[in-house]
């Protein structure tokens, strides 16, 4: 029995149509990842850098079954304003209290404050939901 060759002789009639469409497909996936990484990357820096007002929850106290105090650290850029917001949740889980902190003090950039949540009913925790310039 003798071999039989079936694939064609080496550099005789250039690349076949896989190569040419291996070579598209990965041109293309370079592409598009590098787009890819861009946009996150623009998404991520637009993120932190547009954030103008941050803030988190120090510490808080149940004072009483209608009243949780909450001690926020904020940090601004010194011109900006805007709210942030505080809630206290129940034992289940569920919110009974709310309470937007208005953050309008101009030329501080760093601001401690203890506020009063008041609730519905006996609080467990409280946590800041959010912070919005404007």
């Amino acid at each position: 029995m003798a071999a039989v060759r079936e694939d064609l002789p080496q550099g005789r009639y250039g690349r076949s149509a896989d190569e040419r469409a291996d070579r598209t497909l990965k041109a293309a996936g370079a592409v598009l990842g590098v787009l890819l990484l861009g946009v996150v990357g623009w998404f991520g820096y637009d993120y932190i850098a547009g954030q103008k007002i941050s803030a988190e929850v120090i510490k808080f106290d149940v004072a009483t079954d209608r009243e949780v105090q909450v001690h926020l650290e904020m940090r601004k850029a010194a011109d900006a304003t805007g709210t942030c917001t505080v809630r206290s949740l129940a034992e289940d889980g569920s919110e009974v209290g709310r309470l937007d902190v208005r953050v309008d003090q101009r030329g501080e950039t760093r601001i401690d404050a203890v506020v009063k949540v008041r609730t519905t009913q006996r609080a467990t925790s409280a946590e800041l939901v959010a912070c919005t310039a404007g």
